[in-house]
């Protein structure tokens, strides 16, 4: 087994979690982490002095397990090998390569003493069936690439380089943990990026969802990545590729807005890209229409289209959505009045508003920051993120922050 690089962040949420009578569930895109997550935790276990009997690990897509592709034949697997005494750590890696696998999970809790652990690479895994079944006694925990702070801790670095240059090598390849093998090499990397980015189309969405069509949903990711930040509707991207000729139109139904959004549902369900609906600050209601999408990472964005960094105002925005999210908040585009704030970011006991610059330099762009903010009357705290290194750190009670001391100012998960 390779060197086990330590996600804390993440681990202890399942150390929380131990021995809490609920299925612990780790999602996230394929290769971010989750089965090294496991790995750790199953570590962890060991130290405790859990005896190794009482640790069933088990990776479902090695070809071991190739004969128990239904829940009976696993549950009678893994029934044989529980010990008599004692809790055993169930731990199911790639569960959903088992066919109603939910009906074995919850047998398991209901027959034996047990704490169990599953991972999986797409949201049906959270299916209606699943849900229904375990309604209230599973746990979600969502794992995401690394942030900018596990990168600097994953990475290796020339002694000289500038934590300005550390950043840029983040924004060009993105967190996934797999690329520190490759030592920033561009090529090899990109190679790493694509086998993991054609695993996902082929496993978790084409093989899920027979009737849809490579090459649309390839236009469409492009669509996407290109559009990082933007105001867009499915209507509004159907209509780009039917003007394009890669839908087809039909008169008085709205064919291609329906396609493009059965084609980000299938992108949300394997963790590629999340969809944020906007806010109306003022009316303190989600608005139904339009809304931006951002992508998991920064890595497969730039392999798909090639590094621009023309664009990087629209690849911060794209950071600071994941490190909110990361942050355990809930994100909206804020609308107010004519004018839009980039994030609306909310938990039980917090809200913040955020604008994301390149820079503040100039009094145009100031000013076009500053004035949505400037506009919401509540006590709430309002941010401007940018790359300037500004004395300046306060416009009438609006906090101005460097991007980079914001992302390694992470505070305490609650």
């Amino acid at each position: 087994m390779s060197e086990l690089i330590n996600r804390p962040e993440y681990l202890e949420q399942l150390v929380q979690s131990r021995d809490v009578d609920l299925v612990k569930i780790v999602t996230g895109i394929r290769r971010c982490g989750k089965s090294s997550l496991l790995d750790l935790f199953h570590q962890y276990l060991t130290e405790d002095h859990v005896p190794e009997a009482n640790i069933i690990h088990m990776n479902l897509e090695s070809l071991r397990y190739r004969d128990l592709t239904d829940y009976l034949a696993f549950y009678d697997y893994v029934s044989a090998r529980i010990p008599e005494t004692g809790k055993t750590y169930l731990i199911f890696d790639e569960l959903q390569a088992v066919e109603h696998w939910e009906k074995a999970v919850e047998s398991f809790r209901i027959d034996f003493d047990v704490d169990i652990y599953i991972t999986g690479s797409n949201a049906y895994l959270l299916s209606t069936e699943f849900s229904t079944l375990l309604s209230g006694r599973y746990v979600e925990i969502r794992m995401l690439p690394l942030s900018f702070k596990e990168f600097l801790d994953f990475h290796r670095f020339g002694a000289e380089e500038m934590i300005e240059e550390k950043f840029q090598k983040y924004l060009k390849f993105g967190g996934m943990p797999i690329l520190r093998e490759y030592g920033f090499h561009e090529a090899r990397s990109n190679q790493a990026l694509e086998g993991i980015y054609s695993t996902v189309v082929l496993r978790d969405i084409l093989q899920r969802n027979p009737q849809a069509e490579q090459n649309m949903l390839q236009k469409i990711v492009l669509f996407l990545c290109s559009n990082i930040g933007s105001i867009t509707s499915p209507n509004s991207i159907g209509n780009v590729l039917s003007d394009e000729g890669d839908i087809k139109r039909e008169r008085g139904k709205n064919v291609a807005g329906k396609t493009v959004d059965k084609y980000i549902s299938m992108l949300r369900s394997a963790f590629v890209f999340y969809s944020v609906g906007r806010y109306d600050v003022k009316g303190k209601q989600l608005l139904k229409t339009l809304g931006k999408n951002y992508i998991i990472d920064m890595g497969f964005r730039n392999m798909l289209l090639g590094y621009r960094d023309a664009d990087r105002g629209h690849i911060l925005e794209n950071i600071v959505f994941l490190e909110l999210i990361r942050r355990d908040y809930r994100v909206s585009i804020g609308k107010v009045g004519g004018t839009e704030v980039d994030f609306v970011a909310e938990r039980p006991d917090d809200k913040i508003y955020i604008q994301v610059t390149e820079t503040m330099q100039s009094p145009e762009t100031r000013e076009r920051e500053l004035r949505p903010l400037r506009m919401i009357r509540d006590n709430y705290e309002k941010i401007v993120l940018s790359m300037d290194k500004s004395y300046i750190n306060s416009y009438d009670g609006i906090r101005a922050l460097n991007l980079i001391d914001w992302l390694l100012d992470l505070p305490r998960r609650r």
